[in-house]
């Protein structure tokens, strides 16, 4: 069985196959000829995500599943949310997202949040949801070297290390995406 996961990163790529069942075998945008940007045009992480499956499936007619993510902060409103890739501007970058996030934060003593993904599957013309949160606070300063976007300010609830701070095993073992992962998992193998 193959299924497309809608990402063109390999390391995301690499980590999900060895989570998912031998018998199947995940295709990425390039290998199915897909290089334009997919559309990400929802106010929402679940209509991001359910919005890239349906692109691939109408587009290209793959069975396949679509993630977004987002960092949703408690005295901000859920800010930012869907906009966590592009919170400081287009440029996309996570040094500036979190300075930004700092600076916003910089007086508040209630500095909780939580990570959210959403996975869509689109399989034999059917579609499921997945959803995987890992509850934190935001530090006050940068921490650690692993991990990518917010990790280096995320401190996930009942551990002293940033995400940047832990091992992926451990950051996957309790963190959103490994949350959501795992679902889809006992999904396919069910």
């Amino acid at each position: 069985m193959q299924l497309v996961f809608a990402t063109n990163n390999l390391n995301k790529i690499k980590e999900v196959q060895a989570l998912l069942p031998k018998h199947i075998t995940l295709l990425s945008l390039k290998d199915i000829g897909c290089l334009e940007d997919i559309p990400e045009t929802q106010n929402t992480i679940e209509g991001n995500s359910i919005q890239k499956a349906t692109y691939i499936k109408k587009h290209y007619g793959y069975d396949c599943f679509a993630d977004d993510t987002g960092l949703e902060v408690t005295i901000l409103n859920g800010a930012p949310g869907v906009y966590s890739a592009r919170y400081a501007g287009e440029q996309r970058n996570a040094n500036d997202n979190m300075d930004k996030l700092l600076t916003e934060l910089h007086t508040k003593t209630n500095r909780n949040a939580q990570f959210k993904t959403v996975i869509t599957l689109q399989l034999n013309n059917k579609q499921q949801t997945f959803t995987g949160i890992c509850e934190g606070d935001i530090t006050k300063t940068k921490s650690g070297e692993q991990g990518f976007g917010y990790d280096p300010i995320f401190k996930p609830k009942g551990f002293q290390q940033t995400f940047a701070e832990m091992d992926l095993s451990l950051k996957n073992s309790i963190g959103h995406r490994g949350k959501a992962i795992e679902q889809l998992v006992h999904f396919l193998n069910s």
